[in-house]
Formats: C-alpha cells, sequence, structure tokens
C-alpha cells in the first residue's frame, strides 16, 4: 500500500510490525510498504567467512568506522543505475539517523569510504537496508564487521528484507513470514548498545568469527 505522508515515527511503526519501505525508483516520488511472504535473516552466529576472506581480512590495513559518514554511505547504496532509494527515502532516513534509530557500518582506506552498510535499529532488532563496495571484498567485510557489532551490542535479529544468492553464499536464509514476525516480537522487548560498543578492527573481526565457526 502507498503512504503520501511517511514519518519517522510511522517508518518506525512499519519497521516493529514487520513491514518496510521502498520505492520504484530514484525518480519515483511514491512511497509503498512491502510484507514479504519468505524473509531474509543473517543468522548473528552463523556469518560465512571462507578462507579466502578471512585471509583478506587479517592482511588489510583497512579501518572500520561506526556512523562516521552516514549519509556518505546512504549515498554510496544509491549509487548504481536502479535504486529505491528515492530523495524522500534519503531523507527520511538521515533523520531516523539524527534521532539513533538509524545506523552505518563503513570501511575506510584511509580517508576514502569504501564501502559500508547501513539499517534502523529497533530494540535487538537491525533492519538491514542495503550496502555498497568499492573495493574486492568490501562489502563482504563490512557485512561480517556489521554481524560482529551486532553480536557484541546485544542483537538477537538481522533482518535482510530479501535472500539474495550473494548473502546466502555468506550465509543467510529464508524463513516464513510467521517465523519473522515471532523472532521480531521477541527482538523488540530489550535494548541494544550499537552506539556504546567499542569499534573493532577487521583482523579482530575475523578472528572471533573463525574461533567460534
Amino acid at each position: 500500500m502507498e503512504d503520501l505522508a511517511i514519518t519517522t515515527s510511522l517508518l518506525l511503526q512499519g519497521y516493529a510490525s514487520g513491514i518496510f519501505p521502498m520505492a520504484e525508483s530514484r525518480d519515483d516520488p511514491e512511497i509503498f510498504w512491502v510484507d514479504p511472504r519468505l524473509r531474509g535473516v543473517m543468522p548473528l552466529d552463523g556469518f560465512h567467512v571462507s578462507r579466502s576472506l578471512a585471509r583478506a581480512m587479517r592482511r588489510s590495513t583497512w579501518q572500520l568506522r561506526m556512523d562516521h559518514d552516514f549519509e556518505a554511505v546512504l549515498d554510496g547504496c544509491a549509487d548504481r543505475a536502479d535504486t529505491w532509494i528515492n530523495p524522500e527515502i534519503r531523507r527520511l532516513y538521515i533523520a531516523l539517523h539524527h534521532q539513533g534509530n538509524a545506523h552505518s557500518v563503513e570501511l575506510w582506506e584511509d580517508e576514502t569510504l569504501i564501502g559500508g552498510v547501513y539499517g534502523v535499529t529497533l530494540g535487538r532488532a537491525f533492519f538491514g537496508e542495503s550496502m555498497f563496495s568499492r573495493r574486492t571484498n568490501a562489502s563482504k567485510m563490512a557485512l561480517a564487521a556489521t554481524v560482529d557489532h551486532l553480536n557484541r551490542a546485544g542483537f538477537t535479529l538481522f533482518d535482510t528484507q530479501f535472500l539474495t544468492p550473494h548473502l546466502a553464499s555468506l550465509g543467510a536464509v529464508e524463513i516464513t513470514r510467521t517465523a519473522y514476525r515471532t523472532r521480531l516480537e521477541d527482538a523488540l522487548n530489550g535494548e541494544n548498545t550499537f552506539e556504546e560498543t567499542d569499534v573493532a578492527t577487521l583482523y579482530d573481526v575475523v578472528q572471533r568469527m573463525t574461533q567460534t565457526s
């Protein structure tokens, strides 16, 4: 269904009820709500780190940052031929970020942003919205760092909305709408420490993941 007066408050109500907004394209001013029959989720104990990715993370000199440049991550995710991030969605998620309900996990090469993930937080649920990469493996590393940060910050649900082949290769799975809403209800009954949790290094992230896999 379409809604011509979406606010940040209404956005959060939508996430809490199991739906999320999208636009058909960057040029379409309308926003509609999506309620998939099958939902993609990333198990917080099931991220798959291949040997080559683990090796690259241990050797990397790239730096992880949280919320250092949320708008740049948002723009990086929209910088593609086809995107559902229109100007209104951009405005709303920047507003969510300013009120503490949207965050970015970023990968930097010196002072150049090379990859990142952004999403919405409510309780112990993280609703992943999009990610981008400007270097080989940058989005995979950013996603691994996101999973690690969510684990350490008390989250229990990482919603990826849809299951893509890329996400499936990293451990994401599909669950039914009913199963998702059961997990969501549980995750909303709690608090997270996203902003208070220390930023890790890629080396620390892969060490924790490979020790527990």
